[in-house]
């Protein structure tokens, strides 16, 4: 996840500070979420062993489908961010995301 710790005293607002016995311990500095993106972008890439803009239609769906589950369109500019990667337009990102969500829908009337 790219985390980092850091002594208590180096804490800032948006770090985890540790506590053991009532006592700040460690403090966990956690990555901007956009940078955890382009970490989670590039893990995808290396499990594929080529460039996502190289896959094909039903493996972009699937890294869509994957990245939505993990946050990446909480980021600002994921869809950006992810329709570059992809080598896809945003308009191609929100089809695949709409696409995802119909077929939930599908799944849960089926079930209930």
């Amino acid at each position: 996840m790219g985390a980092e710790l850091v002594g208590a005293a180096q804490a800032e607002a948006d770090d985890v500070v540790l506590s053991w016995e009532g006592e700040d311990v460690l403090a966990v500095r956690l990555p901007q979420l956009s940078d955890s993106l382009d970490r989670i972008l590039a893990a995808m890439e290396r499990r594929h062993g080529m460039p996502l803009a190289e896959l094909d239609r039903k493996a972009k769906q699937e890294a869509v489908r994957l990245l939505e589950a993990r946050g990446a369109f909480s980021v600002r500019h994921g869809v950006e961010t992810v329709a570059g990667a992809l080598g896809v337009s945003r308009f191609t990102v929100y089809n695949y995301l709409n696409r995802e969500t119909a077929l939930n829908r599908e799944k849960a009337a089926e079930n209930g």
